[in-house]
């Protein structure tokens, strides 16, 4: 039975000749112990996923068969967050929770209190990993349609470049209502629960009063996630999690 998942990126995608590229074919010979003959699963993260075997393999090349083809449906809302980079490692934790949940987008935002430091090349050589995050937790969680992580924002820039009209800002502020409350407004003035929306996540100690007071300014309504003071990577799942959950369902 096919168990190891591997990634083909769309340009590559081609039913009549399915290969992996030199990373994934490294991963499948050298990782996982395939060989021709076996069969495995590849999807190319737009919903496509196929079962395939294994006919042939060299050092950097693995060729496949395509045996079953079958399509998974997007998700019923697209979910895009906007996350303030963390400390360490938790933003990688934070894009692997984030692609299980089915987010669409994944956004760092270079907030004031963003303790990371990063220059434009840094940006792009972290933009480049935590995608492979993504494809990673793709893999191992069985979703099809892989998100995008983009290169980091700052929170002005992101709010400017939010353009859906359901937006939330995970907020420590007596004006902050629950996702519940928030939906029983837009229930009132449209007729269907909203295809898109957007989260901002502020990091440790939460975004400034004047990052706040921009995204309200610019639309987003603040979000409780309770009486308790979450971690910024449990906050973030917390609202992909309800958010999710009220939107998809």
């Amino acid at each position: 039975m096919a168990t190891h998942r591997f990634y083909i990126p769309p340009p590559g995608w081609d039913l009549e000749n399915l290969a992996l590229s030199q990373e994934e074919a490294h991963h499948c010979l050298d990782v996982m112990r395939c060989s021709v003959g076996d069969r495995i699963i590849v999807f190319n993260g737009e919903g496509t996923e196929v079962e395939a075997e294994i006919v042939d393999t060299s050092k950097k090349h693995v060729q496949l068969k395509s045996l079953l083809v079958s399509q998974t449906d997007p998700p019923p809302a697209r979910l895009t967050i906007g996350q303030a980079i963390p400390r360490g490692k938790n933003m990688d934790l934070i894009i692997q929770k984030a692609t299980e949940l089915g987010a669409s987008r994944i956004i760092p935002l270079l907030s004031e209190r963003t303790v990371v430091q990063l220059d434009a090349a840094d940006l792009e050589k972290k933009r480049d990993k935590w995608q492979r995050v993504a494809i990673e937790a793709c893999k191992q969680c069985g979703q099809n349609w892989l998100p995008t992580v983009e290169t980091p924002l700052t929170v002005d820039q992101f709010v400017k470049k939010s353009g859906n009209a359901f937006r939330l800002i995970a907020a420590i502020s007596p004006a902050a209502r629950t996702l519940k409350e928030i939906l029983a407004d837009w229930d009132e003035e449209n007729e269907t629960r909203p295809a898109d929306a957007t989260l901002m996540v502020g990091p440790e100690g939460d975004f400034t009063p004047a990052e706040v007071s921009t995204a309200i300014g610019a639309g987003f309504s603040p979000l409780s996630l309770g009486p308790i003071i979450l971690r910024s990577e449990t906050a973030a799942i917390y609202a992909l999690s309800v958010t999710g959950y009220e939107l998809m369902n």
